[in-house]
């Protein structure tokens, strides 16, 4: 189902980044989440994120892999952590996509 429009206004406040995962553990307790560690270098540096992909990512498929993140979104506590942004999937047929620039570029270059 296609969501409704949103003012190009709502769109551009939204802060869609590339990080590098620089480490990744399994949340204890949880069969769903991971914990990120991810450097956006200068401006944002680094962020922990957690994401509910654990069933699709092992640790070494993520560790020092580039991909996309949001990172201006509310922090949320979610079991005893801070989440600190949000990484950007693509979903086909129940398969997890992670969404990665074609070429390396340099963290914390901004998706426009």
């Amino acid at each position: 189902m296609i969501k409704p429009p949103v003012p190009f206004e709502t769109f551009i406040q939204l802060d869609i980044r590339i990080g590098t995962i620089i480490s990744a553990e399994v949340v204890v307790g949880s069969e769903k989440l991971l914990k990120l560690e991810v450097d956006f270098e200068e401006e944002v540096g680094k962020k922990q994120i957690l994401s509910g992909i654990a069933k699709y990512f092992t640790v070494e498929d993520l560790v020092n892999k580039q991909a996309v993140f949001l990172v201006n979104l509310e922090t949320k506590m979610i079991m005893g952590f801070e989440s600190q942004g949000m990484l950007l999937v693509a979903e086909e047929e129940g398969k997890i996509v992670l969404l990665r620039p074609a070429l390396e570029v340099k963290n914390g270059s901004v998706i426009r």
